[in-house]
């Protein structure tokens, strides 16, 4: 948190938008907050072993969901001929009108991997760290309203990407240990067919690694835990229902309309007025690192000034 916030404000410093005492006002480091912390309760999804350790062992484990929804089932196949082994099960679940999510462990694999369903019909796109923001944004929504049927990417598919129509998470070389195919994502990374009510995994590995037997030692658990518990309350398991949001780029034409204002029509007080407006939205932007935005809006002010 404290160097995410001294990052933020050194871009504002430097463009201009901040004096350099802003650094004066910021979060505590770690050590700072070690030596004020007192009773503390952590909550992860999936806790390290630091805050195991820290927390003497003492863990609370909550596993099941107010949808009643079970941990993926998990299987585990061999690598030979595992691609057309995906192309039979993405046309499984295409038919059913669910979604299927693919990680690779490099750019280059997920790229030709994309280009090579592309080539047998299927929609389908792919997500790493080279794309943008918006356009990362823009390729989740497409792949929720059925543009895509299929998305396939690297680790940022591994935490924080909610997408409850995805049934289906395919793991190739599930058996190459490394951070990609570590305990934790390869745990988070199951965790993205939770949302589902048929929710699966395939694991194309030659071999069982401790990673994969943790994970699927540790999903299994669950699962057997949450069915138990929804026969003892009568809770039938369905899927998450969430809304679609609007096209970020759809958000940003609306944008640039705003800015499209014929000044020479405005009277001097509407132009006091829209000033202070644009001036409110030109920091708001500069505050959540949006600087193109901010220097538009600076430039139509300085329009307006004349």
């Amino acid at each position: 948190m404290y160097n995410g916030d001294r990052a933020r404000k050194t871009n504002l410093i430097e463009h201009g938008f901040r004096l350099p005492s802003a650094f004066d006002n910021r979060p505590l480091n770690f050590n700072e907050f070690r030596k004020k912390q007192k009773d503390t309760v952590y909550y992860s999804a999936t806790p390290d072993i630091w805050e195991i350790q820290d927390s003497n062992n003492t863990v609370i484990e909550l596993l099941t969901r107010p949808t009643g929804l079970l941990d993926p089932s998990i299987d585990v196949r061999k690598i030979e001929n595992q691609i057309d082994d995906v192309i039979n099960e993405v046309r499984k679940n295409t038919e059913k009108g669910e979604r299927v999510l693919i990680t690779t462990l490099t750019k280059r694999m997920a790229e030709d991997l994309t280009t090579y369903l592309q080539d047998f019909g299927i929609k389908v796109a792919y997500l790493h760290s080279d794309i943008d923001t918006v356009e990362r944004v823009e390729i989740l929504r497409n792949l929720r309203l059925g543009e895509y049927d299929v998305l396939v990417g690297i680790n940022l598919l591994r935490e924080g990407i909610d997408l409850p129509e995805v049934s289906l998470v395919v793991i190739l070389d599930a058996d190459k240990e490394g951070f990609l195919r570590s305990k934790t994502s390869l745990v988070q990374t199951i965790g993205r067919a939770a949302r589902h009510l048929n929710g699966r995994v395939i694991m194309y590995a030659d071999k069982i690694t401790e990673s994969m037997k943790y994970a699927i030692d540790e999903t299994n658990r669950r699962r057997e835990y949450q069915n138990n518990y929804n026969k003892k309350h009568g809770i039938t398991p369905a899927s998450i229902q969430k809304a679609i949001r609007d096209s970020l780029v759809e958000q940003e034409n609306q944008e640039k309309k705003e800015l499209d204002i014929e000044v020479e029509k405005l009277s001097e007080k509407q132009k006091k007025l829209l000033i202070k407006d644009l001036r409110s939205k030109m920091l708001l932007a500069a505050e959540n690192l949006q600087f193109e935005k901010a220097a538009d809006i600076r430039d139509k002010i300085k329009e307006l000034s004349i």
